[in-house]
């Protein structure tokens, strides 16, 4: 598998915002945005752009979901050329408004009718904003869920408030979301210590329900500390004890025995489902000599919203 195979797709200005972002972090991928909105557009001459309308229509797809799904649509023919050969599409998306929430699950459609795996990465409202938009969030989280393999949900208010704290602009690129685009993309195309493939893969997003990603870092000798970093991320109010389906990336350095990978997996893995499936996939990198970085992707969850 290479770097051609992997999508990493934008939708809206904030989902366009993470996936050049991201891509920055995995430059070997294949990036597309989609907005109705050029300033989201400019991502360089190595991305792929799917305009939601054309450049002289005055209306945009502001709240307009209907209408971002309907130009979606037309751009069918121009987006499977970007979407062929693709064997996992990552879709970053903001809900609530019209480009993200509307044009989203029917580009999932499309990715999933290429043959691709479909992991949706979505940011839900803020508390305090107009109902309408919670609304149209909600109705939006359906038909992702009906198109994506996995349909992650990201809280804007815990990663806003989280950036704030380290001084960061939110809205210009999610170090959690970067960090779980990055573990699944060099887990399938570098050599590592254990490995993940499609298939794997395959099988833990095989679980349904709703899913959630944690990332944690430390020192390789902190298992606690890593749980209360990872238990801290800015995620949508799931509960992750009874998981089905669990993808663990841990990356370390040359120092990282098996054994603490070992004590590192059993710590993240003790409540959940008796039944559930577990990969376990691993890199070393010289960099992180002393610290483990752990991304968890679980599937099977029941959502408390």
């Amino acid at each position: 598998m290479d770097g051609g195979q992997i999508v990493i797709a934008g939708v809206g200005g904030l989902g366009c915002a993470w996936a050049a972002s991201a891509h920055r972090r995995c430059p070997t991928t294949r990036l597309l945005a989609v907005d109705a909105d050029d300033r989201s557009l400019r991502i360089g001459a190595e991305g792929h752009v799917l305009r939601l309308g054309h450049a002289m229509e005055a209306e945009g797809c502001a709240a307009l979901p209907a209408l971002a799904e309907q130009r979606m649509r037309r751009l069918d023919a121009m987006a499977r050329p970007v979407l062929e050969g693709a064997e996992l599409v990552v879709l970053l998306a903001g809900l609530g408004g019209g480009a993200g929430s509307g044009a989203a699950a029917e580009l999932a459609r499309q990715a999933r009718r290429a043959g691709a795996i479909v992991i949706a990465v979505v940011s839900l409202p803020f508390a305090n904003e107009q109902p309408h938009r919670t609304g149209i969030a909600n109705q939006a989280l359906v038909g992702l869920e009906a198109n994506a393999d996995v349909t992650v949900r990201v809280s804007l208010e815990r990663l806003a408030h989280q950036a704030r704290e380290r001084g960061e602009d939110w809205a210009m690129g999610s170090e959690w979301i970067e960090d779980l685009v990055d573990g699944l993309v060099h887990s399938l195309l570098k050599m590592s210590l254990m490995n993940l493939d499609l298939m794997d893969l395959r099988a833990i997003l095989a679980n349904g329900g709703a899913a959630t990603l944690l990332v944690g870092s430390g020192s390789s000798d902190d298992v606690e500390g890593l749980i209360r970093q990872a238990a801290s991320a800015p995620l949508s109010d799931v509960d992750v004890s009874g998981a089905t389906g669990c993808y663990i990336h841990l990356e370390g350095g040359p120092d990282l025995s098996i054994a603490q990978m070992g004590a590192i997996s059993e710590a993240f893995t003790r409540t959940l489902n008796q039944d559930a499936k577990v990969i376990l996939g691993a890199r070393v990198s010289e960099a992180m000599y002393g610290r483990v970085r752990v991304i968890l992707l679980l599937s099977g969850l029941t959502s408390s919203d």
